[in-house]
């Protein structure tokens, strides 16, 4: 992967001032758009299986709530700090406003390595982190979900242990839960979905044909091997893949199933098959028309944007363009599919799970798909528009979009007192 030093926040508030300047707002909004509403630090010690007590970092951001209740995951992951989970905060504002669903940005997390740690050391971590912010997280107050390194599984320990200090069961004060403990079907690939619905309605806006496209994809998690595997089964020649430790190339093509079986046995999607081994640098700069960045952020970069080849970019995963990156990709007329809109289909199905929850309903898979299609399709048309109307970028109009409705929201509640 490419190592940059860029504190997100900076990023985070820089596209909230541009944006405001776009859209001629007064400035005082942007003060009040880049100040988080809380912010929680907690400690979090445990008694790891050895006996001994290790104290964890534990954060969760609340950004702005006046669209509804705060919305956002919680990822473990050693790098977490305050910093890059206030930037989450508030690309989940914007996220939610542009899909247009009815919550404000959050975000949680805590700093430890997943593997180095045992199901129980999770667990013990989860519990205590939870009951750390239970006041401030609930089912019309702030629900949670899963993020990096974090899974269903943790989400059913994170609803159990706000149930029972409830003393009865609250299914609905998380989401992204298993489905026999009243998770939505289709949540688990809702975020490669809702990306394949936008990589569609791209295509289609930019008058290409979808079958043969040839597709690069960076990061083979969930986000990515499903991506992956969707373009393959519409047609798509899938020419490059990689994860945390490289990546393959195959300008015949590559099946992603069998590669999502080969890395589950060895660890890596490299030495598969007929596939050239190379770096995550090179697989960034293969030449392709569709190129998924789904891995960590800030991969492209003003030291790599000028050799990116595709004509269309799509952000599987949070942030992995940087600012300056942007401008250049611009500059090479590349088609931008921001990650706020992007990568928008998970939060989509998790407000679908609540809304199930809340009625204590369970929808059909087709019809949360066809559900998230829609809403998906409408977002991505509003962005567009937005685009051809103000002649900017596809991200610019994006947070057009998003501070928009946020701002008309806090501007006819107003201030108090």
């Amino acid at each position: 992967m490419i190592k940059i030093k860029i504190n997100p926040l900076d990023v985070a508030k820089g596209q909230i001032d541009k944006t405001i300047k776009k859209l001629g707002l007064d400035p005082s909004i942007g003060r009040i758009l880049k100040k988080p509403k809380r912010s929680i630090r907690v400690s979090i010690p445990i008694r790891k299986d050895d006996g001994k007590i290790e104290v964890f970092d534990g954060f969760r951001v609340q950004h702005i709530d006046s669209r509804g209740p705060y919305k956002g995951g919680i990822r473990y992951h050693p790098e977490v700090n305050m910093d890059e989970v206030t930037a989450l905060s508030m690309w989940m504002t914007w996220k939610c406003a542009v899909a247009n669903i009815p919550y404000g940005g959050a975000k949680g997390g805590v700093t430890c390595n997943t593997k180095e740690l045992s199901i129980g050391e999770l667990e013990r971590i989860t519990r205590r982190y939870t009951t750390m912010i239970l006041n401030n997280i609930g089912p019309y107050l702030d629900i949670p979900a899963p993020d990096m390194y974090t899974n269903s599984q943790t989400m059913a320990w994170i609803m159990d242990t706000y149930s029972q200090f409830q003393g009865h069961l609250v299914p609905e004060c998380v989401t992204g839960k298993p489905i026999h403990l009243q998770g939505s079907k289709g949540r688990s690939v809702a975020t490669a979905k809702g990306l394949d619905y936008c990589i569609l309605d791209a295509v289609k806006c930019l008058g290409m044909r979808l079958k043969g496209l040839r597709v690069v994809v960076q990061g083979f998690g969930k986000v990515g091997w499903n991506a992956a595997r969707f373009l393959h089964n519409q047609g798509c020649k899938i020419i490059g893949l990689g994860d945390s430790t490289g990546g393959i190339s195959n300008p015949q093509g590559i099946n992603p199933t069998i590669v999502h079986w080969h890395k589950i046995e060895t660890g890596t999607v490299q030495n598969f098959g007929t596939s050239k081994n190379i770096t995550n640098e090179e697989l960034l700069e293969t030449e392709c028309d569709i190129l998924i960045p789904a891995a960590l952020g800030n991969q492209i970069t003003i030291k790599n944007a000028a050799n990116i080849e595709t004509r269309i970019l799509a952000e599987g995963a949070n942030g992995p363009t940087t600012s300056e990156a942007s401008e250049i990709l611009a500059e090479k007329d590349i088609f931008m599919i921001p990650d706020i809109l992007a990568n928008s289909g998970g939060v989509t199905v998790s407000y679908f799970e609540w809304v199930q929850n809340l009625h204590r309903e369970q929808w059909s898979e087709k019809m949360v798909f066809d559900k998230l299609k829609n809403q998906i399709d409408c977002a991505f048309s509003e962005v567009y528009d937005k685009m051809k109307q103000y002649e900017t970028d596809m991200r610019t109009a994006a947070f057009m979009v998003g501070i928009e409705r946020v701002v008309a929201c806090k501007q006819t509640l107003g201030l108090w007192p």
